[in-house]
């Protein structure tokens, strides 16, 4: 299995920051390919992007000032399967790309990733207290996986807060 290219511009609105490819989406070359991953929908639904976009079009969230990237590049059929090597390689290169491409808001597309990033455990849904590159906000969203067991209208309500947020 082969990584998936980042989608990453300098000054982004947004990077969002998922776990790892998955095996789909490591197959196709696209994020969130995963047919039960609910990526678009939600992005659509809380205000994000005009439309439900496709898998093959992520590459297009460059266009409304949004970037993709994972902690750890390794496709995996799950989380569990990620190494501590791993996430504390994919840590420093992720604080890496955020110190060079400045964007203003980091969303983490699920808690844990977030656990994984900053080392904190207990975290709120939302933008966190301290930030660990100066000048950015960091956001904690949901995971989008279609084995989250929160209701997807509450998933919406807490990446609705994203788009008050850059304005």
């Amino acid at each position: 299995m082969k990584p998936i290219s980042d989608h990453i511009k300098f000054n982004l609105k947004i990077l969002f920051v998922g776990f790892n490819p998955s095996i789909r989406s490591s197959e196709t070359g696209h994020h969130f390919a995963n047919p039960n991953n609910r990526f678009w929908t939600i992005l659509h639904k809380a205000g994000l992007t005009p439309r439900k976009y496709t898998t093959n079009e992520d590459y297009l969230l460059l266009d409304l000032g949004y970037g993709l990237t994972n902690i750890v590049t390794r496709p995996t059929k799950t989380a569990q399967e990620i190494t501590k090597e791993e996430y504390k390689k994919g840590q420093e290169e992720l604080r890496h790309k955020i110190e060079v491409f400045k964007p203003k808001i980091i969303c983490f597309v699920g808690k844990g990733v977030y656990q994984e990033y900053s080392g904190r455990k207990e975290v709120p849904w939302g933008v966190q207290s301290h930030a660990l590159v100066d000048g950015t906000t960091e956001f904690v969203a949901p995971s989008s996986s279609g084995l989250v067991r929160m209701r997807i209208e509450e998933i919406v309500d807490i990446y609705s807060q994203l788009p008050r947020l850059i304005m």
